[in-house]
């Protein structure tokens, strides 16, 4: 991945690089060519967005629609609203390490 256009608000990607290397987060805004702004919506939050380089995440196809018709209304866009986008996801991951110990 080469630049922020390859990337929409309100996708979800996967971190690989950082203290956050494999946390899965929204992309929240598009800052220049080779940043983004992304939120998890619990220890990154909306009002204060992770400045991430492109090159250090992992997009996923899926493009929230919550998110972007909320934005579409104007209407702002809460941390609850970022978990709740987050949920499946984080879910997978947490039934995979368990998986894992079971074996």
């Amino acid at each position: 991945m080469n630049s922020a256009s390859e990337l929409k608000v309100g996708q979800v990607i996967r971190s690989k690089a950082g203290r956050d290397k494999g946390e899965w987060l929204v992309v929240t805004e598009i800052i220049e060519p080779d940043y983004v702004g992304v939120c998890n919506g619990i220890n990154r939050k909306i009002s204060n967005p992770k400045k991430k380089k492109v090159k250090h995440v992992a997009k996923t196809n899926y493009v929230s629609s919550l998110i972007t018709n909320k934005l579409a209304k104007g209407i702002k866009i809460t941390n609850s609203d970022i978990r709740s986008v987050l949920k499946p996801y984080n879910k997978k991951v947490i039934d995979e390490v368990n998986e894992e110990m079971h074996v």
